[in-house]
């Protein structure tokens, strides 16, 4: 007998969670990771094309090429490519024969749009970083630490019992008071989870989250946008005429009225416009996707969490609407699963509890101890 009796505390001992060995605030993840994804490409694919146009630039020279007359020395045709360059204005003429102008210097600080555009991308990101994930950081680091303890708490309760039980002269009685404990919920575990019930009823997190998700559309939207209006106006027509008649050169009959240019960079501002405008078309569904998971509760974290005594967050229905704090917190619990040594057992006791053929013997993880622990032969049937 106390053979079996040995057994069954080294069994209970070592279904004890071990203290975590460093701190937990460094591995903790703050943002999903569909989010860090999108963050990668929305800030990193502009960074990216704007460092291989501008590599190009310095690497081929001026971006333009004009056509100056014959009898134009180097310095001069140097001159007309520097000027057109700088003016970076196209003379033409209207159906009606009228001399019209059109601006093309857009081209010329499209890269730096880009700039711009990779820091739009990133404001949403600096909103999360401070104003949401310093309390994010901190509720996850509580709700993990008093999860596992939670785990920790019902083994514990288990060893308890097998003292008293072993100390009992009745064993009736002893598990006539059990059941009469676990009726008036003396094994819940109150601060947990009415601090869950508290989130469910805040809106702080959510607020920001889903604002983030809004500005990062909006400015998606807006790229998307300046890009088209770039393509119907500017980006088909990669030939203009120049005029340099201005200045001391005005009055210089020599000199051409209009003098035809060509912008060699034409193509490869095709392409980056194109690709990023088409990466960011294809990553919208994937921000709307991911502002609806608020629409809907993870309900297999907390599911498997059922297995402790008295925490019944789902089972006495206070999951109402899924659009607060308490379902951010469950997304990143999730993406933070790692970190929640208690899942992994609590998860395979639910696996277990599936395949055993007495269910009705096995409500919480304290029962599922007890049969472990040899105290199923006194424990009465529900």
């Amino acid at each position: 007998m106390s053979l079996s009796h040995t057994a069954a505390e080294y069994m209970l001992s070592d279904a004890l969670l071990p203290a975590p060995g460093g701190s937990r605030a460094k591995g903790l993840r703050l943002e999903l990771p569909s989010d860090r994804l999108l963050k990668f490409v929305t800030v990193g694919l502009p960074l990216c094309l704007v460092s291989l146009a501008f590599a190009r630039e310095f690497s081929a020279g001026l971006q333009i090429s004009c056509f100056s007359p014959t009898n134009f020395t180097g310095k001069q045709s140097a001159y007309v490519d520097t000027a057109c360059w700088d003016s970076l204005v196209h003379h033409g003429f209207d159906a009606e024969g009228h001399a019209v102008t059109k601006s093309l210097w857009v081209l010329k600080v499209f890269p730096y749009s880009l700039l711009v555009v990779a820091v739009l991308m990133y404001m949403p990101y600096l909103l999360w970083r401070y104003a949401a994930a310093p309390a994010l950081h901190s509720d996850l680091l509580f709700i993990i630490d008093e999860l596992d303890k939670s785990y920790n708490r019902s083994v514990r309760l288990v060893q308890h019992m097998r003292k008293v039980q072993q100390a009992s002269a009745e064993p009736e009685r002893f598990w006539e008071e059990y059941e009469r404990a676990r009726r008036e919920r003396y094994f819940e575990f109150p601060l947990l989870e009415r601090y869950l019930t508290c989130k469910q009823h805040a809106h702080s997190l959510v607020s920001i989250y889903v604002l983030r998700s809004l500005l990062l559309l909006f400015f998606m939207a807006a790229t998307c946008l300046y890009l088209v209006f770039l393509h119907l106006n500017i980006f088909f027509q990669d030939e203009f005429s120049c005029s340099i008649k201005t200045g001391l050169l005005q009055a210089e009959p020599h000199i051409p009225p209009l003098i035809p240019c060509k912008l060699v960079f034409f193509s490869v501002f095709q392409l980056i416009s194109l690709s990023v405008g088409g990466v960011y078309v294809l990553l919208i569904p994937v921000v709307i996707y991911n502002a609806l998971q608020l629409c809907q509760w993870d309900k297999g974290l907390l599911s498997v969490y059922e297995m402790l005594p008295a925490f019944d967050l789902l089972s006495r229905k206070m999951l109402t609407c899924p659009v607060n704090d308490l379902n951010v917190i469950l997304l990143f619990l999730r993406a933070n699963i790692s970190e929640l040594t208690s899942f992994g057992r609590l998860n395979a006791v639910s696996a277990l509890r599936e395949a055993t053929a007495n269910k009705q013997d096995i409500d919480t993880v304290v029962d599922f101890m007890t049969l472990l622990a040899g105290l199923e032969t006194t424990k009465p049937k529900h």
